[in-house]
């Protein structure tokens, strides 16, 4: 079995629908492989339960619900969940409890600095970020106050830490502030407010406390990739492009098509082909 990851959906506001419904994702990966999807995680900003969209959101249901997987999603900036109260938890046998926001295709949210072993892959669950479109003319407002970590969201997390740090997986929203500015330089120049983002430095203290494999996460709308050499890890930034990752023995394997793995991750020895 395995996971398919995506990059922001919005609500398909921006037709990100497009990259994921069933017959796009059998054309990429196979109809075995895609028969072999049990979970799919969106790297944030799902952007359900918009107010006033109730009718694109039971549209965007249908479609998803052609698929045979349950819906993850990360916690991003444009997420109106932030708004609202007494969401209901349910526990589905991942380690942690998750928001549950819709019953058919099960989709619910992922809790940020938590950790999940889904489908036998161990993930470490961050997300946030700053959103710079709330008013152009003052880029530190946000949405909402929740898209940034509390303090003691914080100190959790690096509590956590002391004892549990190694993962198979990192998913969040933003990536990591000394990533971003190496795969978007041309961009700081352009747009340097989305580059001060306090998420993004925490991913980076966070980055340097831990052990894992791959780092995936969407929010810059870019499809991209980063190996550093010295870490042994990769970094995937999805938004059109999609990705399969799936755990055999002490392999984690990351395709991106039918054919063989894109990457391959020997567990045991730290190691990639």
């Amino acid at each position: 079995m395995s996971i398919l990851l995506s990059g922001d959906f919005h609500a398909s506001a921006r037709v990100e629908i497009d990259a994921i419904y069933k017959d796009i994702l059998i054309d990429k990966y196979g109809r075995e492989r895609y028969k072999g999807i049990k979970y799919h995680i969106i790297l944030g900003d799902g952007g359900f339960m918009w107010p006033h969209n109730k009718e694109k959101d039971v549209r965007n249901y249908e479609i998803l619900a052609d698929r045979h997987f349950p819906i993850f999603c990360v916690l991003g900036n444009h997420e109106p969940i932030y708004g609202m109260s007494n969401l209901p938890e349910t526990d589905i046998g991942i380690g942690e409890t998750v928001y549950k926001i819709n019953d058919k295709p099960f989709t619910a949210y992922l809790k940020r600095g938590k950790v999940y072993t889904i489908d036998g892959i161990k993930f470490l669950v961050l997300g946030g970020a700053l959103s710079i479109d709330k008013d152009r003319r003052t880029p530190n407002k946000t949405w909402w106050e929740q898209e940034y970590w509390t303090e003691q969201e914080k100190k959790d997390v690096f509590k956590l830490l002391e004892t549990d740090n190694a993962f198979d997986c990192v998913i969040s929203h933003t990536g990591l502030h000394h990533i971003n500015k190496i795969l978007f330089e041309d961009n700081y120049y352009i747009s340097p407010d989305k580059f001060f983002d306090d998420v993004a430095f925490l991913n980076d203290k966070i980055n340097e406390k831990i052990q894992f494999h791959e780092w995936l996460c969407g929010h810059w709308h870019e499809d991209e990739y980063y190996f550093d050499i010295e870490k042994k890890s990769g970094y995937q930034y999805l938004y059109r492009r999609t990705r399969i990752l799936e755990k055999a023995g002490d392999n984690l394997l990351i395709y991106n098509g039918s054919g063989p793995a894109e990457r391959q991750y020997n567990i045991a020895n730290n190691d990639i082909r």
